[in-house]
């Protein structure tokens, strides 16, 4: 296999395989992941892809919706390019041959909480991610693409001298061994980083790998504050956290208390369909009054044959467990889901570090803000995937830089209490992630995360398998979210403080993180 490569893209999720099929045209590839091509957080992805493409729907009013549901935080202008590039990144998917759902011969559109339209594409019912993703790995295991499976990324090669990234440094998953590749263009599409929570819908491969690798190498992060949890995974004794697709509430699935009671117009005009941050923290509140570790999402008067066809892997896998869900109600329970912020990138993928690029999840052009509309993440992944190689082609190279209010902080050393930290192990992470970085959030909690993370980032020893680097990872990820979370006082989406529980004008801008460098200014 060479070493040398016109673009390197690291993780083979949707954004890492549409990057791929795009550089190939224009290039020399290869593809790192840590798994196998087919291991990634895509393929989970049920609710669907979203996009203006239905006659009575427009760009303009799906910007409207994703604005909306941003909690005045989305970058303007990135959901601009997300809305009106979307119809054609669909099209495109169409011609690699994703097979969306059709209804009497036209492409079928459903509607979820906070779109006003309905505009959601999906594939095999609820299994989207996994039609989508198989179906760009068979393209790229087609040929023409260097693939190098069961690797991991340790370090993003920046050059000294022209401060540019120039390749990776990469570790044999299974034995250690080490190697470097080189790259012209160095492409982060890692995904998400749930694994760091105890309840979470992502895949053990979702440990905020790309977000680590770029912070250490001097790359500026943003947003990582803002981190989705969804309001309904099944909460079964013996059964992992499942995602339970808000396409259920959109089909017409209804959130009740234990008792049968329907809730959700008790918190929002929406009800059901609320944006994500109000279901989620009113499904809390309902657990905490019930003492219940659950509420029910309740479909039994819908037509049986409509719920089995229409989400036919939620009720696969509910049967699986004992649960008819044409029968029985299901418990749910909130669980960490996506992350809405990461790698900072400009409106063309391109990281504060030249030639380095990052796209789909462990990205934030800015386009969720505090709180991301549902389904708008797969459009993401593709529009902007699609737009970092445009760029490396020169397009976009001589727009002044985007702006966008933005208050900066330094990661500085932390003063840590020499007793009480607990020894770092997963369960340790993600119990101290949930407790203090989860849904609900205080100023005390989030310091005592910080003091921890902090402690547990000085001892670490050099990673010496997959593990060991995941787990290093997700200790800088977890400090990151802590110490954005801490900073930002005030309530705003899927932050939500106790001690600030409103939202404050003054906060209305994307809080940025960079490595402390001891003389470097450190934000307000």
């Amino acid at each position: 296999m060479p070493r040398a490569y016109d673009y390197i893209v690291v993780g083979s999720g949707i954004a890492g395989l549409f990057t791929a099929l795009h550089a190939r045209e224009h290039g020399t590839v290869l593809i790192i992941t840590k798994g196998n091509l087919e291991d990634n957080n895509s393929r989970w992805a049920q609710g669907g892809i979203a996009a203006a493409v239905g006659p009575d729907d427009s760009p303009e009013v799906h910007m409207e919706d994703t604005l909306q549901a941003g909690a005045g935080l989305c970058d303007p202008e990135a959901v601009r390019v997300l809305v009106t590039e979307g119809p054609q990144r669909i099209a495109d998917l169409i011609r690699l041959g994703v097979a969306f759902d059709t209804l009497h011969g036209e492409i079928a559109l459903a509607r979820e909480g906070a779109h006003s339209r309905a505009r959601v594409l999906h594939a095999g019912g609820d299994a989207t991610g996994a039609y989508m993703e198989m179906t760009l790995a068979g393209s790229v295991r087609g040929g023409r693409v260097h693939i190098l499976e069961q690797t991991m990324v340790t370090r993003i090669l920046v050059d000294e001298e022209s401060g540019f990234a120039t390749g990776v440094e990469v570790m044999d998953s299974r034995t250690g061994a080490r190697e470097t590749y080189t790259g012209r263009h160095i492409v982060l599409a890692t995904g998400g980083a749930g694994r760091l929570f105890r309840y979470t819908t992502n895949p053990e491969v979702a440990t905020g790998d790309g977000v680590a690798l770029a912070f250490q190498a001097g790359a500026q992060v943003m947003d990582m504050e803002f981190f989705q949890f969804h309001p309904t995974a099944l909460r079964l004794p013996g059964a992992p956290p499942f995602l339970i697709s808000e396409a259920v509430r959109g089909e017409g699935g209804r959130l009740c208390t234990p008792d049968g009671h329907p809730f959700m117009q008790d918190y929002h005009p929406q009800g059901d369909l609320a944006p994500r941050d109000v279901v989620a923290r009113a499904i809390l509140a309902e657990m905490q009054k019930a003492g219940s570790p659950y509420v029910l999402l309740d479909l039994t008067h819908l037509p049986a044959q409509r719920i089995a066809s229409r989400f036919p892997t939620i009720y696969r896998t509910c049967l699986h467990y004992g649960l008819d869900i044409t029968r029985q109600p299901i418990p749910v329970a909130p669980a960490a889901h996506y992350m809405m912020g990461g790698v900072k990138t400009d409106l063309w993928g391109q990281t504060t570090i030249p030639h380095l690029y990052a796209c789909g999840e462990c990205a934030c052009v800015g386009v969720h803000g505090a709180n991301r509309l549902a389904s708008n993440s797969l459009l993401e992944t593709v529009v902007f995937s699609h737009r970092v190689v445009r760029h490396t082609l020169g397009e976009g190279a001589g727009e002044p830089p985007h702006q966008r209010p933005e208050a900066v902080f330094c990661l500085e050393p932390r003063e840590v209490p020499c007793a009480d930290i607990p020894p770092l192990t997963l369960v340790a992470l993600q119990d101290l992630m949930w407790q203090k970085v989860g849904l609900v959030r205080d100023g005390e909690g989030l310091l005592w995360a910080c003091r921890v993370l902090a402690a547990w980032e000085r001892t670490l020893p050099r990673p010496v398998e997959r593990y060991s680097q995941e787990l290093a990872n997700m200790v800088t990820v977890g400090r990151l979210m802590a110490e954005s979370a801490l900073r930002r006082t005030e309530s705003r989406g899927a932050h939500y403080r106790t001690d600030f529980p409103s939202p404050n004008p003054a906060w209305e801008k994307h809080l940025v993180l960079v490595h402390y460098k001891g003389d470097a200014p450190c934000g307000p």
